[in-house]
């Protein structure tokens, strides 16, 4: 996959730093040769050894090494690579890169390089919800550096929340992605993602577990491989992808008027869970409690089916409609019926029943139904999950 590639991998301080190994050795793996930059801090977690061993060369640590600063290696090592991977990115070494610091030889390679720089961030969700750290974000991906990650989980410290390193194979997969092909060029995609919010009164509303992280992933991974992405998306708490047309919306009725909007496109993908019904009765000021102790009737009233309707367009069709289907039973079976019923071309089923974490979750486990089977991935990570996927569309689109 990346035979003949040659990454550079930053290794910063942090108790993530472990992974790196599996990383170097994944790199290995997949065809590409390392070269390792071990910083201080860094080299507190794993050892030079440790690194070298896997890597099969010299780790570099030191910015004033005599024999190859005659050299000018910092600049040799910077321009070599066909990529630059920090793996773990602390939030000082952010800090660095976004302030242009270069005081040792890792900030100085990243200030120096002409290639691409891919960062996985690995931090204590306090320190990765920081406003600073946040600055430091917008202007690192405002200049063009490329990020994966950080997950939301268990982290080391004992705290839950995001700013755990995307695991090996997520950051095997965006350096895959960075360095590779991009089939989807000149290609527009339309992905909807996110729940949907039906109001009761201006206060309440109807709504879903859905975090959005899956469609925002999707998003990512068809834009990384050159696609024009247009993005609608319902109130997710996952922030949308840099680099696609993002349009928000709140209900369903607003989400099949910006998908119309934004057609003609070569696919579809709708991966939003659209609430199957609004409150045709709602109020227009917040419904009061009175003393009769009477619980207000709601009048339901069924909302648009968007996938039905793009799937079944006469004229203006994408080629490729892709639909999602959450359920909780009988999983296969309600899916495929789905996709007849639908009319769209695939469906990817999952089982969002509670006990599998699924809907909110970083992980997914899916199954792809199409008029010629099914096929079911093992569980991943949903990062996972969205650019296999995005690899499948860019096949059936070429």
């Amino acid at each position: 996959m990346l035979a003949g590639k040659t990454i550079l991998l930053i290794i910063g301080g942090g108790i993530a730093a472990y992974k790196s190994l599996e990383l170097i050795r994944r790199l290995h793996d997949a065809g590409a040769a390392v070269v390792p930059v071990l910083t201080r801090a860094g080299g507190e977690f794993v050892t030079p050894l440790s690194v070298s061993a896997l890597a099969g060369v010299k780790v570099h640590r030191d910015l004033f090494d005599l024999t190859e600063e005659a050299e000018m290696g910092h600049i040799q090592l910077s321009r070599a690579a066909d990529l630059v991977v920090v793996a773990p990115a602390t939030a000082d070494l952010m800090a660095k890169m976004a302030g242009g610091h270069a005081d040792d030889l890792a900030s100085t390679l990243l200030l120096a390089t002409d290639k691409r720089v891919l960062v996985a961030p690995a931090m204590n969700v306090r320190m990765w919800d920081h406003p600073a750290t946040q600055r430091n974000v917008a202007a690192l991906r405002g200049d063009g550096v490329l990020f994966v990650g950080p997950n939301s989980g268990a982290m080391a410290c004992g705290e839950v929340g995001p700013g755990r390193m995307a695991e090996p194979s997520e950051i095997l997969a965006a350096i895959g992605a960075a360095l590779g092909p991009r089939p989807l060029a000149g290609r527009r995609v339309l992905v909807t993602s996110g729940p949907t919010h039906e109001p009761i009164d201006p206060v309440r509303y109807i709504a879903n577990r859905s975090s959005g992280a899956q469609g925002t992933a999707i998003a990512a991974a068809l834009s990384d491989l050159g696609a024009q992405v247009v993005f609608v998306t319902g109130p997710a708490t996952v922030p949308p992808p840099d680099g696609v047309q993002v349009i928000r919306v709140e209900t369903a009725q607003q989400m099949l008027a910006a998908v119309q909007a934004a057609l003609p496109a070569d696919a579809a993908v709708f991966v939003a869970a659209v609430a199957d019904w609004r409150v045709a009765n709602a109020a227009g000021s917040k419904i009061k409690k009175d003393s009769s102790g009477q619980t207000p009737a709601l009048t339901f009233a069924e909302n648009p089916d968007i996938l039905a309707t793009v799937s079944g367009m006469a004229q203006g069709r994408p080629r490729l409609v892709v639909g999602f289907a959450a359920e909780t039973d009988a999983v296969i079976a309600n899916a495929t019926a789905k996709r007849v019923r639908k009319g769209c071309d695939w469906i990817v089923a999952n089982d969002v029943s509670p006990a599998t974490g699924i809907m909110g979750g970083t992980e997914n486990a899916v199954t792809i139904l199409s008029e010629s089977g099914a096929e079911t991935w093992p569980k991943m990570a949903k990062s996972e999950v969205a650019q296999r996927l995005a690899l499948r569309i860019s096949e059936a689109l070429a």
